[in-house]
């Protein structure tokens, strides 16, 4: 069953992340689905849930507070509404992003007839790192709250969203300085080794909750765009490993 609420005091993605996180882990609820201008949420929930309970859940935030929405409806004005958006333009943010950093790597990797490949995969670490720290210090409070959704380690030690930003932004440093390439490469496979079994949890789960790959600017669903984002970089580390020995 699906019910609707109106929760006033949403005013930015932060504020979506930090609602849905806390209303998802009621036990009871199986998804919920915010809309941030109409100032609603959809909650699923596979038994009835009492709307104090709810509330409840919002305590520690009083400027969220959550009522009764009438009438309500199901989830099929959503699901129209998520039909309606193509693949393109629902991941066009990201593949934008990959598509201009690609174009950089290309250009410094070839000098005359010859592609340097290991320059080439440096380059595009330390772009993508770069440029996926800046989206998420641009809201670095609604980043840890959406990265807390899902991954292993900020679902038990929340500040690990606030650290994770930080080292993302040290990796693009060293990866552009190629510093430490060693050191570098060992981090970056660690973390995002770590990183991607969250992903991999939410994505085989059929969870639907928001990415935070590019923080809490872009309300970017979580999918198996995801798993390869995270994947090419456990892959390019590790080759670069192998290669440098």
């Amino acid at each position: 069953m699906t019910h609707t609420y109106t929760i006033t005091g949403m005013t930015c993605e932060g504020c979506k992340a930090k609602v849905s996180y806390l209303l998802s882990h009621i036990d009871g609820v199986n998804e919920v689905t915010i809309d941030l201008h109409k100032g609603q949420a959809d909650v699923s929930m596979n038994k009835h849930i009492a709307t104090s309970a709810l509330q409840a859940a919002l305590k520690e935030y009083p400027k969220y507070q959550l009522s009764e929405a009438a009438p309500a409806h199901t989830t099929a004005p959503l699901a129209v509404q998520e039909e309606s958006r193509t693949w393109f333009s629902t991941y066009k943010p990201i593949l934008l992003i990959f598509g201009y950093i690609t174009v950089i790597t290309l250009i410094v990797s070839f000098k005359g007839n010859e592609f340097n490949g290991m320059l080439a995969m440096r380059v595009f670490m330390a772009g993508f790192f770069l440029v996926f720290s800046f989206f998420k210090l641009l809201n670095l409070h609604g980043f840890a709250d959406s990265y807390a959704m899902y991954d292993v380690v900020a679902r038990k030690f929340k500040a690990w969203g606030y650290i994770y930003a930080f080292i993302e932004l040290g990796l693009g440093i060293s990866f552009a300085l190629n510093f430490q390439p060693d050191l570098t490469n060992w981090v970056t496979l660690v973390v995002m080794t770590v990183s991607i079994m969250g992903v991999l949890q939410t994505v085989l789960n059929k969870k639907k909750i928001q990415c935070a790959c590019l923080g809490a600017v872009f309300n970017l669903p979580m999918s198996t765009v995801t798993i390869i984002e995270d994947g090419l970089m456990i892959a390019m580390s590790a080759i670069m490993l192998i290669w440098m020995r």
